[in-house]
Formats: C-alpha cells, structure tokens, sequence
C-alpha cells in the first residue's frame, strides 16, 4: 500500500456498501420528512437539516469511507481515529438534526403515536438512562479494543460492519435523550442535570484514549505486526498517537456538546419566564377590571323590606383573591412558591 502522506489523506477513498445504503436510507427518510411538513405548512429549521445532513450523515461517510477506512487495516490510528468519529461525532450530529421530533411530526397520526410509544418504552427509557448509556459508551470502546472483538473485526469483513453499527448506536443511546427527547428522561434530568451529565460524559470518554495510550500491550499487534508497511512509523509508536487522538477528538466533542446544553437551557428559561410575565398580566388585569354600575333604586316599600333583611342577616365578608400561582399546579406556578418561601 501506498505511503500515507497528506494528499492521500484527502484523496483516497474506497467504497462500503453497507454504509452507504444507511446513509442513502436515513438522509433519504428524513428530506422526506423535511417535505411533509413544510408541504403541511409547518417549518423546520434549516440549521437542524445541515446538522443531521453534515455533521452526523458526513462523519459517517468520512469514518467509514475515506482515508481513514483506507489505511485502517495496516495502522491503528485511523481506526482509532475511525471509531470515535462513529462513536461520538456522528451521534451528535444525528441528535442536532432531532429526526426523532420530525418523525412525530411528519408521520400521521397513528404512525406518530407508535414513535411515541415506541421512544418511551420500558427498554428504551433502560437503555438511554444518562448513567446506563454513559456505561454503555465505555463499555462499548473498552470491549472494541480490549478483547478480541476489533482483531477479528480487522480479519472478517461483515464483523467490521456489526462494529461500525455498534458504536453509532452506543453514541446515540446517550446524545438523542440528552439533546432531545426530554419524555425518555427522567423527571428529575433538568438542564442543569443534563449539562453536568455531559460534564461527566466528556470526562469519562475520554478514558478509552488514555488507557490505549499508555497500554504497554499492543491492541490487535499479531495483525499490525504481520502488515506493518515499511513506511510506517513504530507499531507501539501509533497505538500511542491513535490514542492521544481519541482523546483529543472526545475533548473537541464535549465542548460543543456542553455549548448546546447551554443553549437549550437558556432558551428554557427565556420560554419560562415568557409564560410567566403573561401570566401576571393575565392576573393583573383580572383584579383591575372596573365594577359594575350601581342598579337602579327600588321602590320604598322593597327598600325597607331589603333593608330589613340586610339588618338581620351580618355583612358579607370580601372573598381573597388568590393569586394563580397559588392555586395551579405547574412547573413555574412551583418555581414561584419556592422563591416566596412556600411549600
């Protein structure tokens, strides 16, 4: 093979059937969704298309397709390069584009009820609780190079396919919860919860590349050793640069992640306060409505007869108008009572 140098870096690319038939079929499902509800009169963001077309269908193309699927088999970086791109980029860029919201709302409405039901399902909510998945993205790069699982995936080709599909799916189950699907999420993994969740998250990913940087042992080395080029720096010398790139690329992730995070908590807030200030209009001009006019006298003799009946029965008590927050049950009337000291 080839020397890898930088214009090969960018030029050499193979083709991988499997994955190309799922990028045909997930980017194709969702511009077909992109229609359906722009052709209701509905709107999607532009923003939300890019990012599930770029970042998450074209990491995917690139990790499986490019150089980086080239040169994999006779050096580790690449792959390690590879798996992380499959494990943490595509992910987020599949979460940003929230297909899982579009499907709800392009799909009728008996299709639409089976996502739902489907996304909040007993299974599902196991599998995509934070500190389920986040075990469950560890325990997939640990597994991949620390048992035999990525040696045999080098040596059989369907196997390297499963890999592929396995470490996208680990990523998803801990991004799409976390950036959009709040039913699947517990009640108490607010924002402030989900953003120290990805705190914990980026710090955790970040294991896999230390540990395989510093392994004294080499992953899959009878293979690498056997189809080592000649031009190849040190065996031991590019576990340790796939590492440091693992590392390096799930510490460039986590930054962005956490910005979104932010973001969305930010916009929550600026909702919530929204509701609020019209709630409190509501109230006000509620008890500053002008009373009605006073109705017309009665007669004498129905004027005593009142009188006489309003001098045995006690005078009216005014009624206390309780605010709504009081009175409602919902998460900012909640937000409220706290600030004022009440249960």
């Amino acid at each position: 093979m080839a020397e890898l140098t930088a214009g090969r870096l960018l030029t050499s690319w193979q083709l991988d059937v499997p994955a190309l038939l799922l990028v045909l079929v997930l980017g194709g499902l969702y511009g077909w969704g992109v229609l359906r509800v722009r052709g209701r009169g509905g709107v999607w963001s532009p923003a939300r298309t890019v990012a599930f077309a770029f970042l998450g269908l074209g990491t995917l193309v690139v990790a499986t397709m490019s150089s980086l699927a080239v040169y994999d088999r006779v050096l580790f970086w690449p792959a390690a390069v590879q798996n992380i791109l499959l494990d943490l980029v595509a992910p987020l860029g599949l979460a940003l584009g929230d297909p899982l919201r579009l499907a709800v709302a392009a799909l009728p409405a008996d299709a639409a009820a089976r996502v739902r039901r489907a996304t909040t399902g007993r299974v599902l909510r196991l599998l995509t609780f934070p500190l389920v998945s986040t075990g469950l993205v560890l325990a997939t790069e640990l597994t991949v190079y620390f048992t035999p699982y990525f040696a045999t995936a080098l040596r059989v080709g369907w196997l390297h396919e499963l890999m592929y599909l396995h470490l996208l799916v680990a990523g998803c189950l801990f991004v799409v919860p976390v950036l959009t699907r709040e039913e699947t999420l517990p009640a108490w993994c607010s924002h402030p919860v989900r953003a120290a969740l990805v705190f914990l998250d980026g710090v955790i990913d970040a294991v896999p590349g230390v540990v395989v940087m510093t392994h004294g042992t080499l992953i899959a080395g009878a293979w690498y050793l056997h189809h080592h080029p000649a031009w190849a720096p040190d065996v031991q010398y590019d576990q340790q640069v796939g590492g440091g790139a693992m590392v390096s690329i799930a510490e460039l992730v986590a930054l962005p992640f956490l910005l979104t995070i932010l973001f969305q908590w930010a916009r929550a807030e600026r909702i919530q306060t929204a509701a609020l200030d019209r709630r409190l209009d509501e109230q006000l001009a509620a008890t500053t409505r002008p009373t009605p006019p006073p109705s017309t006298p009665a007669p004498a003799s129905a004027s005593a007869s009142a009188s006489a009946s309003a001098s045995a029965a006690p005078a009216p008590t005014a009624e206390r108008v309780r605010p709504w927050w009081e009175t409602e049950e919902n998460e900012v009337a909640a937000r409220i009572r706290r600030q004022h000291g009440e249960p």
